[in-house]
């Protein structure tokens, strides 16, 4: 994304910063992300949650 549109995004939250529970549920969200991230790395993640790999399709000659 071109660096011009973040830097207008932070300006615009510098001057309307978001609610309180706006901060709240996506500090929630985040940290969701991450305790699933750390159960699927310690291997507790169920079978049957996770995708098969697709197949490749096939190379063309």
């Amino acid at each position: 994304m071109n660096p011009l549109v973040w830097l207008m995004r932070m300006s615009r939250w510098a001057r309307n910063p978001p609610s309180p529970q706006r901060v709240k549920i996506v500090l929630g969200a985040i940290a969701l992300a991450f305790a699933l991230w750390g159960l699927e790395l310690a291997g507790l993640w169920p079978d049957w949650a996770t995708l098969d790999k697709p197949a490749r399709p096939p190379r063309l000659p």
